[in-house]
């Protein structure tokens, strides 16, 4: 085994060196961090808009459709800032009454009203007939409450507006979940 001499001319015990050799690492600011030090990543990881503010829909009949946003924790979205929008050219949205919000003061944006968890906003649909097929997209913006905020964001879904009598279509995710590994 080496032997390590310190400055006094004493050998230095293998363990020793170990903790001499971090001690020296440390003072310097060339330890490792996180996952390179063997512990846990302490940078933290922001979610993708879309999965930090998952974004789905239905249509609840010929006029109406459903629009969710399923808020991560540690996330809100400004009320204010959604948009819905329908496509194609003739089907229009009425102007939806938004559920209130949680009023909050926001650093970037003054006094504002946000969401987290579950917001779900019924829309009035003009100009949809039953058995079409219509997008509907979602213009949102939110932040993280580590003091990160997302630019405007869009998701869409595409949903087939059901017959009358026929009840509510299915939930549509703007993302669905990925089933596998090649998904």
């Amino acid at each position: 085994m080496d032997t390590v001499t310190t400055l006094t001319g004493s050998p230095l015990k293998p363990g020793r060196r170990s903790a001499l050799a971090a001690l020296a690492l440390l003072a310097l600011g060339a330890w490792p961090k996180g996952r390179a030090a063997g512990l846990p990543d302490a940078t933290p990881k922001l979610l993708p808009p879309e999965e930090a503010f998952r974004f789905s829909a239905r249509a609840l009949d010929a006029k109406t459709l459903e629009a969710r946003f399923l808020i991560a924790d540690g996330y809100y979205l400004y009320r204010d800032k959604l948009r819905f929008i329908v496509e194609p050219v003739g089907a229009a949205l009425k102007t939806p009454e938004l559920p209130a919000g949680k009023r909050k003061h926001d650093e970037f944006f003054g006094d504002v009203e946000t969401y987290r968890g579950m917001v779900v906003v019924r829309l009035d649909l003009t100009g949809g007939s039953a058995g079409e097929s219509i997008v509907l997209k979602a213009d949102s913006q939110g932040c993280a409450d580590l003091g990160v905020c997302y630019p405007p964001n869009v998701q869409q879904v595409r949903l087939a507006l059901p017959a009358e009598g026929k009840g509510p279509g299915s939930i549509v995710d703007a993302r669905p979940p990925k089933k596998g590994l090649f998904d």
